[in-house]
């Protein structure tokens, strides 16, 4: 064979190549957005569905968040083409970005999310008592609230979304914030204790809750609410990270498994707080979510039965909210 047939072969097996990775990249899916879940100070919180053209019956909640803000317009479809191509239908859920709220009640809408997403879960074609939810940084901590916070809801409240549980049955995360408390090596450490110190005024609006604060980060930091309910967790965490350190990662890790449970973390050696292959790396959220959500769970760890010890699951909002929705 000639150079000029094997430099053809060779263009067409990069162009084969470039055409494939497009299409990977670009599932089809049904998309509804702005789905009202609840509000916060008069403004509306939503979510967006993304529902794949082969659906599996399972549905994943994306906590949209980055240092604790949230914008629904980042939500594309090529970030999530590996859960969507395995099935999985994607449940979008924004909050009110901080400073506007504080990140005690981004957790608590959070919370209200899922429960929203619970409720309607068969009108959403997903089973109720599978869902898992993902995120990264900020949406990694508040996505690990969830595995850890989420509890029953109020059975005599009267709003039905606030009865559902806000549980979920497995996660997945990126370099999570796990202890508030104790921010090590991290550059938001302000060395006295406090907050981190870019988001003072969003963990602590005034003077009552700097007081408070020992109390309000043990609250958020989902390392201090690790039960026997907590449900199998995979982390994914860059060694060179310098603004949440991979110590936040390793500490919890090593909390959940001497608490008995399973919690996974993978190590990307060099990497900071974010790198360009984590696209690809979605795929170990599948993965994950194939192996820990496709099997029905027992009847006694259902979404109904499952709840954090008295006391210490977030309790459902007790605030003005939209009714169960459409």
């Amino acid at each position: 064979m000639g150079c000029a047939a094997l430099l053809t072969l060779g263009l067409g097996s990069v162009t084969l190549g470039a055409i494939a990775l497009w299409w990977y990249f670009h599932p089809s899916v049904e998309r509804t957005s702005a789905i009202p879940y609840g509000e916060r100070r008069g403004r509306p919180l939503t979510l967006e569905m993304l529902r794949p053209r082969r659906p599996n019956g399972l549905g994943v909640v994306l906590v949209v968040s980055g240092g604790w803000r949230s914008d629904p317009r980042s939500v594309q479809p090529a970030i999530l083409a590996p859960l969507l191509r395995r099935g999985y239908t994607i449940l979008a859920v924004s909050h009110l970005s901080q400073p506007e709220a504080s990140i005690a009640e981004i957790a608590e809408d959070v919370q209200r999310g899922m429960r929203f997403v619970r409720y309607h879960a068969r009108e959403y074609g997903v089973d109720p008592n599978r869902l898992a939810a993902i995120g990264g940084s900020a949406g990694g901590h508040l996505s690990l609230l969830l595995a850890t916070r989420g509890g029953k809801g109020v059975e005599t409240a009267p709003d039905p979304v606030d009865r559902e549980s806000s549980t979920v049955q497995a996660a997945a995360v990126f370099f999570p914030v796990t202890d508030l408390l104790n921010l090590g090596t991290s550059t938001e450490n302000p060395g006295d204790g406090g907050p981190p110190k870019s988001f003072v005024a969003a963990f602590c609006p005034d003077a009552a809750a700097r007081l408070a604060w020992p109390a309000t980060g043990r609250d958020l930091s989902p390392i201090y609410h690790i039960t026997a309910n907590l449900p199998p967790i995979l982390i994914l965490h860059g060694s060179a990270d310098t603004l949440v350190p991979l110590d936040q990662s390793v500490r919890f890790r090593d909390r959940a498994v001497a608490a008995g449970r399973t919690v996974q973390l993978l190590v990307r050696p060099g990497k900071k707080h974010g790198w360009p292959s984590m696209l690809w790396d979605m795929r170990l959220f599948a993965d994950w979510f194939d192996a820990h959500l496709r099997t029905p769970p027992p009847a006694d760890s259902a979404a109904g039965a499952q709840t954090a010890p008295t006391g210490d699951a977030l309790p459902a909002p007790g605030r003005s909210s939209v009714g169960p929705g459409p």
